[in-house]
C-alpha cells in the first residue's frame, strides 16, 4: 500500500483495493473454515474479516459520520482485538464459539460500513480530508497485517484436518539449496529506523544512531536440508545447544521438527496452503520459533543477527527500495517459501523480502525517543514491548506494498504458527568453505 493519496476518487480507489483483497483471500473457504479456531493464538477468518471493519468503523466513521450509531452495538464488543480504552472485549482464546454472526452476516457488516465510509470520504473538503489521511492510512496497513494473519491463521486451522485440504497455490518442483555465501558488513556508527518519507507503523521511529561492530551476515535464509542435518545431529535432543526457555519448551511439547513436519515410513511430510507434500530440500525451513533458530544457529558455531544488523545491512546492499520490484510475497500467489535465487556475480544478499519473517536475536523495545501516540491508537503497537522478539523482512502470505527494510514485526520467543525462519549472522572472521563477499557500512 503506498502513501494515502489526498483526493477522494483515489483514496477511495484504495480503499477498495485492500477491502476487496481481504475478501478475495476469503473466498476460498466455506462459512465452516471461516468460523473454526484451532488454537488461542489462531483467530477465526470472518473474525479477521470482521475486526478490520470495526476498526474503520470505530476510527473513521465514530469519529466523522454525522449521526454516528454503530452497526450493531454488540459487534464492538466481538470485534474489539485488544484496545481497552475502547471498553470490554470478547476472550481471544474463545472466538471460535462465536458461530454467530456468520460468514455471511460479517459479509453484511462489511458492505455497510463500506458504503457508509465511501459516501464520507466522498463528501470531504480537502482539508479534513488531510486530516484523516493518517488514520485511514493506518487502516489500510492495518488490514494487510490481518490479510497475512488471516492467512497464517487458516493454514493452522486447516493443518487439524485429517483430510488435509489444500487453500490455494502449487507445490514447487523438488530443489537442492545452494552453497551458502557470506557477506561482510563494515558496521561503524549508522542510522537505523524510518525516515519519515512515506508511511511507517509508530514502532519503526524516530530514526537514531546506532553503533555496530563488523559483522557477517548469510546471503540467504537456512534450507529444510540443512535443518534436517540439525535434526539428524540430535537437535532437538542435546539441551546444550537450547536457552534454558527454549529446552523447556522443547521437552513439555515434545518439538522434534519444525510445525507442520510430520514423518511417514522415515519421510518427513510439510503441511503447507497447496496441501501435504515431503519436505523439499532446497526450500526455506518456515515455521520455527525463535528458540529454534537460536539453537540451530548455536549448532552451525553462528547466531541470529540482531535487527540493527539486519536493517544495516539490506540498506548498504542497495537493497532498501528492493521490496518493490522483488520478493515473493503474497501477490505471487505460491503462499509458501521459495528457493533462493542465484547468487549474483559479486555477491548480494538474497531472500530480503518475502519467503520467511526472519528471526533476530533483538528483543522488542522501543527505540530511543520513542512515545505512543495519544488515545486508543497508542496502544497499536507500543503496549506489546514486552517479551518479544523482532522479526524482520516479510514472508509469502505479506501483502505487496506492506514490507520494507524498517518493519519491526514481533512475536514471543516460542511461537510457531507464523510464517518465521532464520538467517545466520558470524562476527568479523572469514568462514572456511564459503563464498565470501563484502559490503561497505
Amino acid at each position: 500500500m503506498t502513501t494515502v493519496a489526498a483526493d477522494p476518487k483515489t483514496v477511495l480507489e484504495q480503499y477498495d483495493a485492500v477491502r476487496s483483497y481481504t475478501e478475495t483471500l476469503a473466498a476460498p473457504l466455506s462459512h465452516e473454515d471461516q468460523t473454526a479456531q484451532s488454537m488461542a493464538d489462531v483467530s477465526p477468518t470472518k473474525w479477521h474479516r470482521a475486526h478490520v471493519t470495526w476498526f474503520f468503523e470505530t476510527f473513521v466513521l465514530a469519529d466523522h459520520e454525522a449521526g454516528f450509531a454503530p452497526f450493531q452495538d454488540t459487534y464492538w464488543f466481538l470485534f474489539n482485538s485488544y484496545y481497552e480504552s475502547l471498553g470490554p472485549r470478547y476472550a481471544r482464546p474463545e472466538r471460535g464459539v462465536i458461530t454467530r454472526p456468520g460468514a455471511h452476516d460479517v459479509g453484511v457488516y462489511r458492505r455497510n460500513v463500506d458504503d457508509r465510509l465511501r459516501d464520507l470520504v466522498a463528501g470531504l473538503d480537502d482539508g479534513t480530508l488531510h486530516k484523516l489521511r493518517p488514520t485511514l492510512e493506518l487502516g489500510f496497513h492495518h488490514e494487510q497485517q490481518h490479510q497475512e494473519l488471516l492467512l497464517m491463521d487458516i493454514k493452522h486451522v486447516l493443518s487439524r484436518n485429517p483430510l488435509q485440504p489444500a487453500y490455494a497455490g502449487e507445490p514447487r518442483p523438488r530443489c537442492e539449496p545452494d552453497e551458502l555465501g557470506w557477506v561482510d558488513v563494515e558496521g561503524g556508527l549508522v542510522e537505523v529506523g524510518h525516515d519519515g518519507d512515506g508511511f511507517a507503523f509508530d514502532n519503526e521511529q524516530p530514526r537514531h544512531r546506532q553503533w555496530l561492530e563488523p559483522y557477517r551476515i548469510a546471503d540467504r535464509l537456512v534450507t529444510n536440508a540443512e535443518w534436517l542435518e540439525f535434526m539428524a545431529d540430535g537437535g532437538y535432543e542435546r539441551h546444550e545447544l537450547w536457552l534454558s526457555d527454549g529446552w523447556g519448551r522443547v521437552r513439555s511439547e515434545g518439538w522434534q521438527a519444525p510445525l507442520y513436519w510430520t514423518q511417514h515410513d522415515g519421510t518427513w511430510f510439510e503441511h503447507t496452503l497447496h496441501g501435504t507434500w515431503p519436505v523439499n530440500p532446497g526450500l526455506p525451513v518456515s515455521h520455527v520459533s525463535c528458540y529454534e533458530a537460536d539453537a540451530y544457529a548455536t549448532w552451525a558455531g553462528k547466531r541470529l543477527p540482531t535487527e540493527a544488523e539486519w536493517e544495516h545491512a539490506v540498506v548498504a546492499d542497495g537493497q532498501a527500495d528492493a521490496v518493490h520490484s522483488a520478493g515473493n510475497l503474497a501477490d505471487r500467489q505460491s503462499f509458501h517459501p521459495a528457493p533462493a535465487s542465484a547468487a549474483p556475480a559479486g555477491g548480494r544478499i538474497r531472500q530480503v523480502y518475502g519467503d520467511c519473517w526472519e528471526w533476530t536475536s533483538s528483543a522488542y523495545l522501543p527505540y530511543p525517543g520513542f512515545h505512543p501516540p495519544a488515545g486508543a491508537i497508542g496502544e497499536y503497537n507500543g503496549k506489546f514491548m514486552s517479551d518479544q522478539m523482532v522479526l524482520r523482512g516479510g514472508c509469502a502470505l505479506t501483502p505487496p506494498g506492506h514490507a520494507r527494510a524498517t518493519y519491526r514485526n514481533f512475536f514471543p520467543h516460542g511461537a510457531r504458527w507464523a510464517l518465521t525462519g532464520v538467517r545466520l549472522a558470524d562476527g568479523g572472521a572469514p568462514t572456511a568453505g564459503h563464498r565470501d563477499t563484502a559490503v561497505a557500512g
